[in-house]
């Protein structure tokens, strides 16, 4: 029986979904103190190098027909990579915690139904999606990716037809930490990617349309809520969508945008928890993901996600910069040794880099020098003669 793929369309499809999110549109909003001129500007340099490194990372799960956290064993060994495997189902499921509070808080705002409610309907809509299944949200997606389109070119209008700025400038951020700040959203996907890439019969178009696709739309999301915080003088989104007159319709944008991206995280929990133990079922680790995720959008605050996003860059953008150095650079493959001692040390410095980095207030932020830094230094150590430690 011929396995079944997804195609271009659906992989744009599920990236579409991926980016219309509500953690985007907040995030935007820390953008407006700088202007909507170096917003913009801070919002497109930075999701041009975040989406660089996604298209890098989606390409080499879609060419070995690997899962993301399998092709992280090519760099750094089969139990070495389980560091990664470990790291990606922490963040998973603390994004999809985030993420349902964030729906929520939101989804309340405009509909006071109780935020503890509003948890468990998210919740329970994500656990369906998982049921569904990734080869079988088709129609399912097509219908909904539909809905948000015409919903969010709404809110745009409305939001930037009020023409006069409402926003008092406050403590702008660096444009260096902007331009972080709009790295950081593409690459909290970096582990992902490969999740989807891998099931795709096209991959290299596949990858490259999900890659363009989740770069426009999260662009978009962004200076949404860049434009509603200069246009509106609103931060929250619930009091955007209500000031916007999107009563009913805001809703569905807030339910239906946060579940259709986070599904992805909690599929792609239960994906990396294959990569660690292969027993272990992916779509039930996905609900079990799920189930905690929505426990702790209930009873943990769960609203400043800046430093989150920092943390992940710091782990993840070394680790990708060390998977293109060895996939495209050296062409080689570790996955045969237990440990890839040197690749991780050169991980671990690339971490403490990127930390460093962060003080510096480099102009198109630390992740791009940090990227360099670690390739160049695991080209290096590549060239040094060290035996791997085997299985």
């Amino acid at each position: 029986m011929k396995e079944k793929r997804t195609s271009v369309f659906e992989n744009g499809l599920i990236w579409f979904g991926a980016a219309v999110s509500i953690a985007e549109i907040l995030t935007g909003t820390y953008f407006a103190p700088l202007g909507f001129g170096r917003g913009l500007a801070a919002i497109i340099i930075g999701h041009i190098i975040g989406c660089a490194l996604l298209f890098a990372a989606g390409l080499i799960g879609g060419k070995a027909r690997l899962s993301a956290m399998e092709t992280v064993k090519m760099s750094f060994g089969h139990k070495g990579g389980l560091l990664f495997a470990v790291l990606n189902i922490v963040q998973l499921v603390g994004w999809t915690g985030i993420m349902i509070y964030d729906g929520a808080l939101a989804a309340n705002g405009v509909f006071a139904a109780g935020e503890w409610i509003w948890c468990l309907v998210i919740g329970a809509l994500i656990v369906l999606w998982i049921l569904i299944g990734i080869e079988n949200l088709g129609r399912v997606n097509t219908l909904a990716m539909g809905a948000l389109l015409v919903l969010t070119v709404i809110l745009s209008f409305v939001i930037f037809g009020r023409g006069a700025a409402a926003f008092t400038a406050g403590e702008a951020m660096s444009f260096g930490a902007a331009v972080e700040l709009s790295v950081a959203m593409p690459l909290s996907w970096l582990p992902l990617i490969s999740d989807y890439t891998r099931e795709a019969e096209k991959p290299m178009k596949a990858t490259l349309t999900s890659a363009l696709v989740y770069g426009l739309v999260s662009c978009w999301m962004y200076v949404i809520g860049m434009g509603a915080a200069i246009f509106t003088g609103e931060s929250d989104i619930a009091q955007i969508l209500l000031k916007a007159g999107l009563g009913a319709a805001g809703l569905l944008i807030v339910v239906f945008s946060t579940v259709t991206t986070t599904f992805l995280d909690a599929w792609s929990a239960g994906i990396s928890s294959e990569s660690i133990f292969s027993k272990l079922k992916g779509k039930w680790v996905a609900v079990a993901a799920t189930v905690i995720g929505t426990l702790g959008a209930i009873f943990l605050p769960l609203g400043n996600i800046t430093n989150f996003l920092y943390f992940i860059g710091s782990v993840f953008a070394p680790m990708i910069a060390i998977q293109i150095a060895d996939f495209f650079i050296l062409r080689r493959d570790e996955s045969a040794s237990a440990f890839s001692l040197k690749n991780l040390i050169v991980w671990l410095l690339g971490f403490a880099a990127y930390r460093y980095l962060m003080r510096l207030d480099l102009i198109l932020g630390c992740t791009l020098a940090d990227m360099i830094i670690t390739m160049l230094l695991c080209i290096i150590a590549a060239k040094i003669p060290a035996g791997e430690k085997k299985a």
